[in-house]
């Protein structure tokens, strides 16, 4: 168990790591060490972890449907009741809501949004809580009639 710990939190340091080159600009070797990771992680790993791993390589793609497809991936995951995936549930959708607005597939869009709107209440008063309150409310302007 503790092995099994250890290496959980050395694969979300890794995460980590890879998310501060993306958002340093490396994209191309955020993408190779996200890619990595997650063939080292597999389909059977941990929810949370592949979730979150699922969740950045989306955002580190440059085509919009690869952006979706890995989204998509990062919603499978969180396909459980664990409180942490439960908790990254309205994120994920608004996430998949912004994705379709991009593909021009509104209804779709539509759909994850009231699913994001839907799954908010888990969603704690804090940072991380205003930030996807905020992505909800951006995609439902974009989805505004003008």
């Amino acid at each position: 168990m503790e092995q099994r710990q250890s290496s959980g939190e050395s694969l979300m340091t890794r995460i980590g790591q890879a998310v501060i080159l993306l958002h340093g600009g490396d994209r191309e070797e955020a993408r190779n060490r996200m890619g990595d990771l997650w063939a080292e992680l597999g389909e059977a790993g941990d929810a949370f972890q592949r979730c979150t791993l699922a969740h950045y390589i989306a955002d580190a793609q440059d085509d919009p449907g690869d952006e979706l497809a890995w989204d998509l991936r990062a919603l499978t995951a969180a396909d459980g009741e664990a409180p942490e995936v439960v908790a990254l549930r309205p994120a994920l959708h608004a996430d998949l809501a912004a994705d379709y607005v991009k593909l021009h597939r509104p209804d779709a869009a539509r759909l994850h949004l009231e699913r994001a709107r839907a799954s908010a209440h888990v969603l704690a008063d804090d940072g991380y809580g205003d930030g996807v309150r905020a992505a909800i409310a951006r995609v439902a302007r974009q989805l505004s009639p003008a």
